[in-house]
């Protein structure tokens, strides 16, 4: 049972339908307009919209064609992640400056730990002053929530959007959950939440009333955890934003070599399985750095700043650009590394601004032979062009 004397203060920002907002800053005329941001032809994918959109039931990774027939009068525009990912860094940038502990859970969301704040400033007030100085710096509308814990302050900026703000004082977190919907409760699912209408639970405040053994038994170990989040408890901690935190894989070739064609076949493969395991710990990268070390020991590396992604394809084409830049001495090679870094949290595997459809369920369906045989069970030709002879005179 949490006391007055291990009290947290967390609020929760999220910044209002980040791309669509991004999109009106740099054109005014947006401003009041239905707005879809994302693939201009009918087979792409909606990967933001406005208020105005959402009113007509336009969602978020809608076919596009779908999207225009149910908003006709949508203004239509395509995605500008490089803007995207800078003004995301602007506002990383003031939260660095002003909170002592803050997480980074996205391109446009982060939590910040303000515990002991309270006896020297006021929460309250700190919150409010910087969200109006994001908003005055960025030209960006924020939302925020001010709560006890991760989960409630959650809940609560997704309830106070757009441009919103609000506090749940310390021992009204059940209450305040309440009635709100079953959907509204992180971690409940279309499917969860189709079963729980199946038992007749609609709010929160009934799922709250389920004693916890029936839960477990009917959900398993996500049950507990579900009565434990409909009475307001979570006890997860903020964890410390890190840009040094990376993914990467190295090869050291059993023989030194200088065979390009199987160098880049390396560099596709490698990219391919650092690239698979961020989507799988659903985050974004926004730096690419290529390792090169030669038969003399000496060692290049090379690196990119790059809009965040986790995208195969933009992945495989900064890795190949970086490689050609790194690779100039024509010596013999001995080990060749790929890492990604700058890590995000965040789920926007594809392009989703010029992909369509087709090539969305291609890489998806990729991932999930991944995910069930192995990273090395499925990889692009040049990749798999790497045969048995070449793996015994060069892959250690």
């Amino acid at each position: 049972m949490t006391t007055l004397a291990d009290r947290r203060f967390i609020s929760h920002l999220d910044l209002d339908t980040f791309f669509v907002s991004v999109a009106r800053l740099d054109n005014s005329k947006l401003i009041g307009r239905p707005v879809i941001v994302g693939g201009l032809s009918d087979r792409g994918i909606v990967a933001s919209c406005s208020y105005e959109t959402r009113a007509f039931g336009v969602h978020t990774a809608m076919p596009m064609k779908i999207a225009r027939r149910l908003c006709p009068a949508a203004e239509i525009i395509s995605g500008d992640f490089d803007r995207y990912s800078q003004l995301s860094r602007d506002v990383t940038e003031i939260i660095r400056e002003q909170v002592p502990l803050y997480e980074k859970t996205g391109i446009d969301e982060f939590y910040a730990d303000l515990t002991g704040m309270d006896r020297f400033f006021g929460c309250s007030l700190f919150m409010n002053e910087l969200k109006q100085r994001i908003s005055k710096q960025t030209g960006l509308p924020i939302s925020y929530a001010l709560a006890s814990n991760k989960l409630i302050s959650k809940v609560a900026t997704n309830e106070n959007k757009p441009n919103g703000h609000k506090e749940v004082p310390f021992g009204t977190e059940r209450e305040y959950l309440a009635p709100l919907v079953v959907q509204k409760l992180p971690g409940v699912g279309e499917k969860t939440s189709s079963l729980l209408r199946q038992m007749g639970v609609t709010t929160i405040k009934i799922l709250s009333e389920i004693p916890q053994p029936m839960m477990q038994s009917r959900f398993g170990k996500p049950g507990i955890e579900m009565h434990r989040r409909s009475h307001g408890i979570d006890e997860s901690p903020v964890i410390p934003y890190s840009e040094q935190k990376s993914i990467g894989t190295e090869e050291i070739f059993e023989n030194d070599t200088i065979d390009i064609q199987f160098l880049h076949r390396e560099l596709v493969r490698m990219t391919e399985k650092v690239s698979f395991q961020l989507r799988q710990q659903k985050k974004l990268c926004g730096c690419v750095t290529i390792k090169l070390r030669y038969s003399d020991f000496n060692t290049e590396t090379k690196q990119a700043v790059i809009s965040y992604t986790s995208s195969d394809d933009v992945l495989l084409q900064t890795a190949k650009e970086l490689f050609k830049k790194v690779y100039d001495r024509r010596q013999l090679v001995r080990l060749l590394g790929v890492r990604l870094s700058h890590l995000v949290q965040g789920q926007y595997q594809i392009n989703l601004f010029n992909d369509t459809v087709e090539n969305i369920r291609l890489y998806q369906a990729m991932d999930h032979i991944r995910k069930r045989f192995g990273e090395d069970a499925v990889h692009r030709s040049i990749a798999q062009q790497l045969n048995a002879v070449e793996k015994e005179r060069y892959v250690r």
